[in-house]
């Protein structure tokens, strides 16, 4: 049983605890899933998710729109991490995915809101390219305004729900200004003439993930997102909602190979003894609960802060991403130590956990691309 204390920190109200013990009692009936067909599993899980209620938070309520619950998100994505890596994944890319209609969308374009929060709809978020991953001002693929329509070109890679998604919330080059400033968001449906999936892409964590080819792409001028040359400013926004969210998974991982590693510790004898014994085994749980607590206290300032009011929180949520998914890698590795041999084999907790966790300090920016916003907002900078 995964430390629970931390629900009495100030930080979270009686409806958040509520939420949290609540959804640990599902998973546990109803998780992990079957991850032999990844696809069908995603869309399982966001069928299952939806159907009892857990995509709500995910996307305000088009009938009743309030701001986003950044801190039922983190403890949502949190909870289904301790679980089933893919459950999480499925959560995540349904409150991503959606980001920017929640905040900048049209009555017309949050109906699909009420899809993806039902669990009838996937959602992704296609911003990276070939050649501007973290570097979204250097952007290639163009939209260009052709009566009452836009066309799209180019190409998206490394786009999560990439194949199985209902519609892309799409960003592209629409020329208002240089760099960030002249880029624009579109939703665009996946059967929209002209979108391709060029390839599926295999990660050492199996994801639903692609390349995705845009050809004279057509789409009304009524799926633009926001105005023309808001696109930076909407992507800058989701993520400042939600990357607080890619550490709060990586806290749920670290939470579940600190409770493997306990359960080993006591169980497993070495010498005559139980491993726990040993000082240095002692040593490294001190370490990875110790890095387990500092991550969740940025994680969940980061939150509340938002919740709270505050028009931007880049600089916690970056903080908070760096440090959970940095510290994150360095729980599940000793948890790996101490596991041995099974630390290692296929199919073992501890190692698929080890395999989960490292694309969370690439994806949503990388962890050297946070050193440099957290560099830039202590120094007053943008």
């Amino acid at each position: 049983m995964s430390d629970r204390s931390f629900l009495n920190w100030p930080f979270f109200e009686d409806r958040h605890r509520a939420h949290a013990d609540m959804l640990d009692a599902w998973c546990a009936k109803h998780l992990p899933v079957d991850h032999g067909d990844v696809d069908a599993a995603c869309r399982e899980l966001v069928a299952m998710l939806g159907r009892d209620g857990w995509l709500l938070p995910t996307a305000i309520d088009p009938a009743d729109p309030k701001p986003l619950d950044v801190r039922t998100l983190c403890l949502t994505r949190e909870t289904l991490a301790r679980h089933d890596g893919l459950a999480d994944f499925a959560f995540a890319m349904q409150g991503l995915g959606t980001g920017a209609l929640s905040l900048y969308g049209t009555a017309e374009q949050r109906q699909w809101l009420n899809k993806t929060r039902a669990g009838n709809a996937l959602a992704a978020f296609a911003l990276s390219e070939p050649r501007s991953g973290s570097d979204v001002a250097n952007m290639d693929m163009t939209a260009r305004r052709d009566g009452d329509h836009y066309v799209l070109d180019g190409e998206k890679t490394w786009i999560s729900n990439g194949g199985i998604a209902d519609f892309y919330i799409t960003f592209a080059r629409t020329g208002e200004a240089p760099g960030a400033r002249g880029l624009s968001a579109f939703l665009v449906p996946a059967d929209a003439k002209g979108l391709n999936i060029a390839e599926r892409i295999e990660v050492i964590a199996p994801h639903p993930l692609a390349r995705l080819e845009f050809k004279d792409c057509r789409v009304p001028a009524s799926a633009l997102i926001g105005k023309p040359g808001d696109g930076f400013k909407i992507a800058m926004s989701v993520l400042d909602v939600f990357r607080s969210t890619v550490g709060a998974a990586a806290l749920g991982f670290a939470r579940r190979a600190l409770d493997e590693s306990l359960t080993r510790a006591t169980k497993r004898e070495l010498f005559g003894a139980p491993l726990f014994d040993l000082q240095m085994v002692q040593g490294h749980l001190a370490d990875m609960a110790l890095d387990v607590d500092a991550s969740a206290l940025l994680i969940y300032r980061a939150a509340w802060t938002k919740d709270s009011g505050a028009p931007r929180v880049t600089r916690e949520a970056a903080m908070a991403k760096l440090y959970a998914t940095d510290r994150a890698q360095s729980v599940i590795d000793k948890a790996v130590q101490l596991h041995g041999g099974d630390g290692v084999r296929h199919g073992h907790i501890v190692e698929s956990l080890y395999r989960e966790i490292r694309a969370l300090r690439i994806y949503e920016g990388a962890s050297d691309v946070q050193k440099v916003v957290i560099a830039r907002q202590i120094m007053g900078g943008t």
